[in-house]
């Protein structure tokens, strides 16, 4: 079977954010006085092979653990879809 992982990356939330708080100021700046907070992260797509959802899945939490995040300053999900083999 082949899967699509959809990842996302985002620094804990005691993690200060510089980059989160440019685009926040900015957004003012340009009049968007309802933007309250904003956080920058990361987002992947990978495509996995596997047996069954469960194992794509444990190697895609395996990947995030080891090289995908920092599990210091970051929190990482995905989602699993399945797509059909090319």
């Amino acid at each position: 079977m082949a899967y699509l992982a959809k990842i996302y990356v985002t620094l804990k939330p005691s993690v200060s954010d510089p980059a989160g708080q440019t685009v926040l100021a900015a957004l003012r700046r340009m009049g968007h006085d309802c933007a309250e907070d904003a956080r920058i992260g990361k987002y992947l797509e990978l495509r996995v092979g596997g047996d069954s959802a469960d194992s794509a899945a444990d190697s895609v939490d395996r990947m995030c653990r080891e090289l995908l995040s920092n599990p210091v300053i970051e929190d990482y999900r995905f989602e699993l879809l399945e797509i059909a083999a090319s």
